[in-house]
């Protein structure tokens, strides 16, 4: 059984989660954002970029789902980008997974 290390992430002090930018291609549905607030969180991590950057799109997923239920938790405003992300996550969960959804349609 693979064992999973686990990581400190810290969110530097006045970076927000709308920083991101989080947006969607209208045409593809690919997800957008700035790597910028991402670089941050490393160097305040002590992390290389590339453990986001070069390996799978789960472990960015991962960190990106994490700050925002933090920002939600803390009393950040909803992102309809990141909502849309979590009901496809639970619609793929639901109905065991690879399911692809147009943008506005989990």
């Amino acid at each position: 059984m693979a064992r999973h290390q686990q990581t400190r992430i810290t969110i530097p002090a006045g970076l927000t989660f709308s920083a991101l930018q989080l947006s969607r291609d209208p045409v593809s549905g690919d997800i957008e954002f700035d790597w910028q607030p991402i670089e941050q969180i490393c160097a305040a991590s002590g992390l290389d970029v590339g453990v986001f950057r070069d390996h799978d799109e789960g472990r960015l997923g991962q960190l990106i789902m994490h700050w925002y239920a933090l920002h939600r938790r803390d009393g950040g405003a909803l992102d309809p980008v990141a909502e849309d992300l979590i009901l496809e996550a639970l619609m793929e969960d639901q109905h065991g997974g690879g399911l692809s959804h147009q943008p506005g349609r989990a």
